[in-house]
């Protein structure tokens, strides 16, 4: 089973933005040293009190050079919202610089904020998507393409430099909506989910509706899903809960309409998120692995961006430590 961490490069909290920085770089730095399998990145524009996470290729090349094993992915890059020829030549590009660890992933958003900044329409995006990806791929594996698209044309196109996995890097493509789960096991792409986007009782669900359509297209396989899910460990569940409820109880603000029942402790703390002890954590995502088939699970290591930069290593070094070598 696949262990990783999300991260936004957080700017909650009284740490200045250089400092968050520092933070964030010092996080992943030792979350390779701890073992982790991977470092997801988000997007997140004009989210100030949030994240400072809005150029995540540019974070992904520093992040290269600052490691040496650990997989390095965007959860997600913004498809819609990039040219896709520039797209292609700088994830190219930090493949090359990470020595082949880049895992695309990609997706639309459920909040058309940006889109609106970028005078892009957020309504079109879905055959945006559709359409880049295309280009990625194409420019990715084929020595010269032209293309004559709706959003996008081109001639005799030559990607340099050509990326060093081959074909191309993994892609992952995210489900933030119940009619996409569908949708990409049909295209036959692994999935990524995330508690933001749905109550933690409906994943086997909306799994299972992938992987129906997986099998239904004819790919061989089941389909790989991963799930990314807030995540807290401390010595003990009364220490685990008083830190991270504040984080844990912002978060669910922003997907509000998602939950079921009041936003009371008690709701939250059973759909949006684990947190708890390594025995307590352990035990939640082997039923979350069970109950969906889950091939990998990734922390979302500052719940609701309100955690201290020790807190955060602290739940990090026990995710690590006590709870990743449980699944080994």
């Amino acid at each position: 089973m696949e262990f990783g961490i999300f991260h936004e490069f957080l700017s909650g909290g009284e740490a200045s933005q250089a400092q968050s920085f520092a933070d964030s770089f010092a996080q992943i730095v030792a979350a390779e040293e701890w073992g982790l399998d991977i470092v997801w990145l988000a997007e997140i524009h004009m989210n100030p009190t949030r994240a400072l996470v809005t150029a995540p290729l540019t974070l992904l090349s520093a992040i290269a050079a600052k490691t040496h094993r650990i997989k390095i992915g965007t959860a997600v890059q913004i498809l819609p919202l990039g040219h896709p020829l520039r797209l292609a030549e700088e994830t190219a590009t930090i493949d090359h610089i990470s020595n082949g660890r880049l895992v695309f992933g990609i997706g639309r958003s459920a909040f058309p904020r940006a889109y609106d900044a970028y005078g892009i329409s957020y309504k079109e995006s879905p055959a945006m998507f559709s359409e880049g990806l295309d280009i990625v791929k194409s420019v990715w594996t084929q020595p010269t393409v032209s293309h004559k698209g709706h959003y996008w044309q081109f001639e005799n196109f030559t990607l340099v430099p050509r990326p060093l996995q081959q074909p191309h890097p993994p892609i992952r493509i995210a489900a933030s909506q119940p009619d996409t789960y569908a949708a990409i096991g049909t295209q036959g792409y692994p999935l990524f989910t995330a508690m933001r986007a749905s109550a933690m009782e409906d994943l086997p669900m909306h799994i299972a509706a992938y992987r129906a359509a997986w099998r239904a297209a004819g790919h061989p396989g089941r389909g790989e899903a991963y799930l990314q899910v807030p995540i807290y460990v401390a010595p003990t569940v009364e220490q685990a809960e008083a830190e991270a409820k504040d984080g844990l109880m912002r978060f669910a603000t922003y997907r509000a309409d998602l939950l079921r029942g009041p936003p009371t402790w008690e709701t939250v703390r059973a759909q949006k998120g684990i947190v708890g002890t390594p025995d307590t954590v352990s035990a939640k995502i082997a039923e979350l692995r069970d109950a969906a088939g889950l091939d990998g699970i990734s922390a979302e290591i500052n719940i609701g961006s309100l955690l201290t930069h020790t807190q955060v290593m602290n739940s990090l070094r026990l995710y690590c430590q006590e709870v990743m070598p449980r699944f080994r």
